[in-house]
């Protein structure tokens, strides 16, 4: 990130459409046109000659504006909430609970996520409380600044002690060594209401989702994610847009790890009304999911432009990443860890960084290309930027490849894989499948029925695009 900018912390990611325009206001108020979102869902902006302790007094929510690097923003997957998989007991509201009772500014990055979603990234805080099966009970995973290696606290965490137990780890974190030295020395200074850990977190894979659009939620409203490539958000249009919240009594704005913002709770009557407001502002509601699967450091025009080369390489060549992430690095060891595949820059030798030198790059990709095996493997070392788009379509390849093939160890012995292979029918707004097999139950499509059978006036169960947008294509399944 760049070391200029300011941020605002907007805990979890969520806030309201009234205290959003009032930081607007703040923020032109210093001349700013646009900001920029964090990768943990914070607001970040240039601030040059304006004082913080001026504009701050403009804000009526007392909002802080943050110049330090030492403090930071806590992560949620409250967005996913409710439109994505979810744990079965956690609610939206066990998160806007669990952040109201955070009183304290913390230092250490903090996570509190669903394992059954894969838009917010579980493993890479200091400090990772992950929902277990037991209601209001959580993991957590451990890897403190000064650790080598993360690892499980011993038992689990009540949601009410979350709090609590992330100030009296922050307070001592400097001097523990390990995990057995923390929970001892927890025990000692703090009562909780913990839990045996029954069994160890297995965190299921998921493809990572289209999260743009608008998509239906549940029977009688929607959620809407806004997405900008450049990720430069006009304050303006902002502006406005908590306007038409405010008056369409939507509540929560929620803002995700890659940099867009999700609106949810759209009731079914302001839709009409929402899509004028978008149309008439020239918003696109459906960019390629081959732009959309990147991190990309924050105002970082020379990572834009490779990102910008090697997506038109995958469009010209017809390359599929759908469910795969890329993270583009300017720094070898300074990666997004929430990313498929990483493209690392190289650092150049000291002796001939005052002459012009093309770089070179590092592949690296998560076992399995899933982020939540914590483990990278390098896969190209020392590349040209030329070949780099070969290299990352191979990978695309062998991530299909292997994709629903990766089975626990322990069944393995026990489980005879048979391929086999039908035809789905697959909507090209928002690749929702429709299978002949399951039907859909959200429309009242019993199982078995075949595609072709449904009536003309059929619509995607999950974004309302009409029959015509189905494609079919041919599957494997075990």
């Amino acid at each position: 990130m760049n070391d200029d900018l300011h941020r605002i912390l907007i805990k979890g990611g969520v806030t309201s459409p009234g205290e959003l325009k009032d930081i607007i206001t703040m923020l032109e108020s210093a001349g700013l046109t646009h900001v920029n979102f964090g990768s943990r869902q914070d607001i970040l902006f240039p601030l040059k000659d304006a004082k913080e302790e001026q504009l701050e007094s403009i804000s009526k929510f007392n909002t802080d504006i943050i110049g330090e690097r030492s403090f930071q923003n806590i992560v949620s997957s409250y967005v996913s909430a409710d439109i994505f998989d979810m744990t079965h007991w956690l609610k939206g509201s066990t998160y806007l609970y669990i952040l109201e009772g955070f009183d304290f500014q913390p230092k250490l990055k903090i996570n509190i996520t669903d394992p059954k979603q894969r838009l917010v990234p579980i493993f890479n805080g200091n400090l990772n409380f992950i929902a277990s099966e037991s209601e209001d009970y959580w993991y957590l995973n451990i890897k403190l600044p000064h650790w080598k290696s993360a690892a499980f606290y011993p038992v689990l965490i009540y949601s009410w002690d979350i709090n609590s137990v992330s100030m009296q780890i922050e307070e001592f974190q400097e001097d523990i060594a390990d995990v057995d030295e923390l929970f001892y020395i927890m025990n000692k200074n703090l009562e909780t209401n913990n839990k045996t850990m029954e069994k160890e977190l297995k965190v299921p894979f998921q493809t990572f989702p289209y999260y743009e659009g608008m998509n239906r939620m549940g029977l009688d409203s929607y959620w809407l994610g806004l997405y900008w490539r450049n990720n430069k958000y006009d304050l303006s249009f902002l502006k406005e847009f908590c306007g038409f919240c405010l008056d369409n009594s939507i509540g929560k704005i929620c803002i995700t790890p890659w940099k867009s913002f999700v609106v949810k709770g759209i009731k079914k009557s302001s839709r009409p009304e929402l899509e004028r407001f978008l149309g008439k502002r020239g918003i696109n509601v459906r960019h390629s999911q081959l732009e959309m699967n990147w991190h990309v450091p924050i105002d970082d025009g020379e990572a834009l432009e490779l990102k910008k080369y090697l997506v038109r390489s995958f469009d010209q060549n017809d390359i599929s990443t759908y469910g795969l992430t890329f993270g583009i690095s300017n720094e070898v060891g300074k990666r997004s860890h929430f990313a498929s595949v990483i493209i690392e820059k190289n650092n150049l030798p000291t002796l001939v960084q005052e002459f012009e030198v093309r770089p070179t790059y590092n592949v690296l990709h998560f076992e399995h290309f899933d982020p939540n095996s914590q483990n990278y493997l390098t896969y190209a070392q020392d590349i040209d930027k030329i070949e780099l788009p070969g290299l990352l379509m191979e990978l695309s390849k062998m991530y299909f490849e292997q994709l629903g093939t990766v089975v626990n160890e322990e069944e393995t012995a026990q489980v005879e894989v048979q391929d086999k292979e039908r035809s789905i029918f697959q909507c090209t707004d928002c690749f929702t499948v429709y299978d002949e097999t399951l039907g859909d139950e959200i429309n009242g499509i019993p199982a078995g029925t075949q595609f072709l059978d449904i009536k003309e006036t059929y619509s995607c169960p999950v974004c309302d695009a009409p029959k015509s947008r189905f494609k079919e294509s041919m599957i494997q399944f075990i």
